[in-house]
């Protein structure tokens, strides 16, 4: 047998191996790392190859499965002409394509010449939740893996760039934020000296808008009451500045460790974790809630298939709770600065709306900068096709 016939015959066994999980593990990722770990015979393009096939036939599985089922071979082949083309897939890809058209690359011409509907790569509840998601920009964006975005913690760009120009890495600046860079080319970013000396954070772009859409100012006094691993935290303890103070707190000890090891890479020191964050007053706080990861789907394209409309409003019950429990924490004139990651209508706006029925003592501010988008009164929706990010909701609130 060939290497390709030998490699397609390791991808359907992996995959046969993981089907059983695709639509119920909401830990799939993990699934997936430590089965392909298992194998020891593998070396790092193997696994880099098995991984991208992995994640093209969860991405696309609505028009894989049936192949699955009927042809296995022409699964492979669907799969590898799906997949992006990188030194890992490029001879796999070739060969199991070859006699193929040339791979169109948008999705929308992918689906034509497979005879298929492109909405039925997103859930049936999406037309409901964010019927936007359905347009053809949006879902060609939707169904492609994400670019790899950084956030500059310096004013000296060539500090990156030209490491990156060394190291042959292409890349280009944001056109609407000239501290945000998009790595086009592969490369192993968290190797280099520069991020290893603090002097960017990997961040998508989408989420670095989060805060740029509000008007903060230098010294104040803020929390991040879900910081997670903290890279809205790094961002807003720079916007606060060295007489500013931002209180960093999480229910994972662990997220806030790697928070506190990313701060002192970067070299800020303004970053406090507080006993009890309820007990003090900010000037604002930042509730980044747990979401249904929605916006995420170009990184985790499972969550497309475990996610339940259970499981959105149990999201939704979370999140207003928390911003019902920070509620008090904010000074007279500070700010509510709340955000998640999801596309889904009941986990923002609906928040919003709840929110603000229940505390006459807030109000909408409407967003500093818009950036394009297109504000509603509940809030701002950063749709993925735009700039080519995630998808993430901003609503900023102002305590009378």
């Amino acid at each position: 047998m060939s290497v390709t016939g030998n490699q397609r015959q390791i991808y359907l066994r992996l995959v046969a191996s993981l089907r059983p999980h695709f639509r119920t593990d909401v830990n799939l990722p993990e699934r997936i790392q430590k089965l392909l770990a298992r194998e020891k015979r593998f070396g790092s393009r193997d696994r880099r190859l098995y991984r991208e096939l992995i994640y093209t036939t969860v991405r696309y599985l609505p028009w894989v499965e049936p192949l699955l089922d009927q042809d296995s071979e022409r699964a492979a082949a669907t799969v590898a002409w799906l997949s992006v083309r990188n030194k890992a897939t490029a001879s796999y890809r070739t060969e199991l394509t070859s006699g193929w058209p040339d791979c169109p690359e948008k999705l929308s011409n992918k689906a034509a010449h497979l005879e298929q509907d492109p909405k039925v790569l997103l859930p049936n509840w999406i037309s409901a939740e964010c019927p936007e998601a359905l347009a053809t920009k949006e879902l060609d964006v939707l169904n492609r893996r994400a670019p790899l975005w950084l956030r500059l913690q310096t004013p000296d760009l060539d500090i990156v760039t030209d490491e990156f120009d060394e190291n042959g890495w292409s890349w280009k600046i944001s056109p609407i934020k000239p501290d945000a860079i998009e790595v086009t080319s592969e490369s192993n970013v968290t190797d280099s000296k520069s991020y290893r000396h603090g002097v960017f954070e990997v961040q998508d772009l989408g989420s670095q808008l989060i805060l740029e859409t509000n008007q903060i100012e230098a010294g104040g006094h803020w929390l991040d009451a879900c910081a997670g691993a903290g890279g809205k935290s790094l961002q807003l303890s720079r916007m606060l500045g060295t007489e500013g103070k931002l209180a960093v707190h999480d229910i994972r000890e662990s997220a806030i460790d790697e928070l506190l090891e990313r701060a002192e890479r970067a070299g800020l020191e303004n970053i406090v974790i507080p006993a009890n964050p309820t007990q003090d007053h900010y000037d604002g706080v930042l509730i980044d809630a747990p979401c249904s990861g929605s916006g995420t789907w170009r990184r985790s394209p499972h969550l497309k298939w475990v996610t339940t409309t259970e499981d959105i409003a149990e999201f939704a019950r979370v999140q207003l709770s928390l911003l019902e429990e920070y509620a008090d924490c904010v000074n007279p004139g500070g700010q509510m600065v709340y955000a998640t990651c999801s596309l889904n209508h009941r986990e923002n706006q609906g928040v919003v709306a709840s929110f603000l029925d229940r505390r006459k003592d807030y109000a909408m501010t409407p967003p500093f900068r818009d950036f394009g988008y297109t504000p509603s009164p509940l809030g701002l929706n950063i749709l993925p096709a735009r700039y080519d990010t995630d998808g993430f909701f901003v609503a900023t609130m102002r305590r009378r």
